[in-house]
Formats: structure tokens, C-alpha cells, sequence
């Protein structure tokens, strides 16, 4: 009997719940189902499934066992797509998470030329600056700017990130100009609440070292094109990414403040929860993030 054969025929009954439903899936009878099961606990020789006549269920084997012949039938699936269609075709659904502002402006606009080369790939875009917990959420890659947290997941750094901190020139007019980190208790700043994803506070070099300071302000928001709002309203001091505030500071819509005090860059990582057996969609779509944060004025060839 086909040992590969075997292998589909397992991971069909260990996920349908029963021979009868994986044997009707297959189009075969239940009694050959039961027999391939019965061929490949004994070329094993070990017991993967424990049968009764109202339920079957996994042993302990059997679970660790099905992952790896998951993983196994999904890179041949994979390989026979590149192979007969001339080239990688990658197929299933993509679950991805990016901070709301960054998203919008730098990753959503990824997506169509994304699923225009790879036209058998869905994908769920999910604009958040809630710190989203990718394996317990399910999703499959998030894009995080600034300084990672400890963490058992994989990263790839796709560039570098500055922040700055600013304000509106009316605002430092009528409140002056910190000149130290320190000045900033001073002040009205807009920082965004503990649910979001600016873990540390904000950052600056003092005497040589990077502080985490958490200034206070009157309002706060989990969202940060509010933060960027606000400040350009004049309602505080803010501390946003280069990206986000550069054509302000430009335009003299904006100014930066503690510029001597500015912490080294941070990055722009693509975060997974782990790093073997991607599926082909996933490193395509890594490879596309990294083809666009790979230009040095990425943020100026914002599509959005």
C-alpha cells in the first residue's frame, strides 16, 4: 500500500472525526478507511487512533503525528502547484495585522498587486494599535513599528524607524519648548492608551543611554492618526514616526522638539509565530513586504 496514501488517509479521519465521514469523503467504503488505519499503526508500530463503535479520538502519538503529516501533504500540495502551473502558485487564506495609521498608509495599499500575482490567495487585513497576540488570534503575520517586546515570535526586520517628537509651532508658542525629556511632565502630552501597542513609552537618548519616559496628558486614544490629529489641532505634544509626520514638519504644519535627545532607529518588522513550515502564501507574502520597505524613501512611495 502507497505509505503516502496512508498519510492522506490519516489526516483525513483524524479531521473529519470518524471512518465513516473520511471514507465518504474519499468516495471509498469505510471497511478499506479502517484497513489503510489499521496498515500504518502497524508499519508504525505504534497506536494512533483509539476506536469505539460511537467515537474515535487521537492518542497522544497520533496528535503529534497528524502535525507533521499535515505539514508534509500542504508542501507537497505546494510543490505540485509551482511545478504544473510553471512557476509558484501559492493558494489559501492569509490573516494579517498591522497597526492602524502604518497599515492603512503602508500595507493595505500592498494588497491588490499582492492578489493580483497570486490570484488563488485570500486574505483578511486587520488595522489595529491594540497589541494583537498572533497565535492566540490565529493570524498568520503581523507588521509592528517600534522596539519588540521579549517574545517567542520570529521577526523580520523590513526597515528602519525614527520617531520624533512634535508639536504645532502655536502650541510652543503659548506653552514654550521642552528642552529636556524631562521638561515633558510640563506639558500636555498625547500618548496612546495601555491597550495599544507602545509598550515601553516614549524613547530618547540621555547621557549616552535610551530612557522610556510615559508622559501624561489630559486625553489619550488607542488610535494613533487621532494622536497625529490632535496634535496638529494643537492639543499637545506628540511622539510619531518619521513616516507619519515628515510632510507636516515640512509644510511648518509641524515642528520637532528634543531632536538632540532623539533615541537611535527602531524597525518595521514582519512578526510570525514561527519560523519552519511556512506555507508558500505566507513567504510570498514576506517577500513582497520586503521588496517595498526595501527602498530607502518607502514612505514617500506610499500608494495610499
Amino acid at each position: 500500500m502507497d505509505k503516502f496514501k496512508q498519510l492522506e488517509s490519516f489526516a483525513l479521519v483524524a479531521t473529519r472525526g470518524s471512518l465513516t465521514a473520511a471514507a465518504r469523503a474519499e468516495g471509498v467504503a469505510p471497511a478499506i478507511m479502517s484497513r489503510r488505519m489499521d496498515a500504518l499503526e502497524a508499519r508504525l508500530g505504534v497506536k494512533l487512533l483509539v476506536r469505539t463503535t460511537r467515537r474515535l479520538a487521537l492518542t497522544h502519538e497520533g496528535s503529534a503525528f497528524l502535525e507533521d503529516c499535515q505539514r508534509l501533504l500542504a508542501d507537497l500540495a505546494n510543490a505540485e502547484a509551482g511545478v504544473s502551473a510553471g512557476g509558484l502558485q501559492a493558494s489559501g487564506h492569509l490573516r494579517i495585522t498591522a497597526p492602524a495609521g502604518f497599515g492603512r498608509r503602508h500595507v493595505a495599499p500592498l494588497v491588490p498587486d499582492f492578489l493580483a500575482r497570486h490570484p488563488e490567495v485570500t486574505l483578511s487585513l486587520n488595522l489595529s494599535d491594540r497589541v494583537v497576540d498572533l497565535a492566540a488570534e490565529g493570524f498568520d503575520c503581523g507588521v509592528r513599528v517600534g522596539d519588540l517586546p521579549d517574545s517567542s515570535l520570529v521577526s523580520v526586520r523590513l526597515a528602519d524607524n525614527r520617531r520624533l517628537c512634535v508639536a504645532t509651532p502655536e502650541y510652543l508658542r503659548r506653552h514654550g519648548i521642552p528642552l529636556h525629556p524631562g521638561d515633558l511632565v510640563r506639558f500636555d502630552c498625547l500618548t496612546l492608551s495601555s491597550e495599544a501597542s507602545q509598550t515601553r513609552g516614549w524613547a530618547f537618548t540621555v547621557d549616552g543611554q535610551v530612557e522610556y519616559l510615559r508622559p501624561g496628558g489630559p486625553v489619550d486614544c488607542s488610535d494613533g492618526q487621532v494622536l497625529h490629529d490632535w496634535c496638529l489641532r494643537g492639543l499637545g505634544l506628540a511622539w510619531r514616526s518619521t513616516w507619519e509626520v515628515e510632510e507636516d514638519i515640512a509644510a511648518g504644519r509641524l515642528m520637532e522638539v528634543l531632536a538632540h535627545f532623539a533615541a537611535p532607529p527602531n524597525g518595521i518588522h514582519a512578526m510570525l509565530p514561527q519560523r519552519k513550515h511556512l506555507p508558500l502564501r505566507l513567504r510570498l507574502w514576506i517577500d513582497h513586504l520586503r521588496r517595498h520597505f526595501a527602498h530607502p524613501d518607502f514612505a514617500s512611495r506610499s500608494l495610499a
